[in-house]
């Protein structure tokens, strides 16, 4: 009798610990500013309990995505430019892309290898196929191989113009 109450004990001392493992995220947190001023307002939400569950859900599974550089980022596309699982495609990748950084400094490029043994060179960061596809057409000039490919992209920079 004495184990069964340990047991239990034990049991309900840690059963809350394990049930609470995913934080919640309310939406007012989400928009709350840390300085203050006169000027400021004050912002109120005042929506259905579920739709923050939906959004902490949305977040935590967003923040679960990685880039190949190993950053969070989006779903989004890039552009492969060269992609070989040859004996000599490690420097091939390497050539193509100190080719591709020559002839489009201003676009971002990334050395990615896949199992079994391809290596790639993709370049971009698009959101949209509509936002890749100018950039395609201009590569496409230079590697007529060129093609979109949906990736993991990282997040675009808000302060560019």
């Amino acid at each position: 009798m004495i184990r069964i109450s340990i047991f239990l004990l034990v049991f309900y001392i840690f059963l809350p610990g394990t049930t609470n493992a995913q934080a919640f995220i309310k939406t007012g947190e989400l928009f709350h500013r840390q300085e203050s001023n006169a000027h400021t307002g004050s912002l109120n939400i005042n929506q259905d309990v579920q739709l923050d569950s939906l959004i902490s859900r949305y977040i935590i599974a967003n923040s679960k995505v990685k880039t190949t550089e190993g950053s969070v980022g989006i779903e989004g596309f890039r552009i492969q430019i060269y992609s070989n699982s040859v004996r000599t495609a490690r420097e091939e990748s390497a050539k193509a892309r100190a080719e591709f950084i020559n002839k489009f400094p201003s676009i971002a490029s990334y050395a990615q290898y896949q199992d079994p043994g391809y290596f790639m060179v993709r370049v971009g960061d698009y959101r949209t196929k509509t936002e890749g596809f100018k950039d395609l057409l201009m590569i496409r000039k230079q590697f007529p191989n060129a093609y979109l490919v949906p990736d993991v992209i990282n997040f675009p920079d808000l302060n560019k113009q």
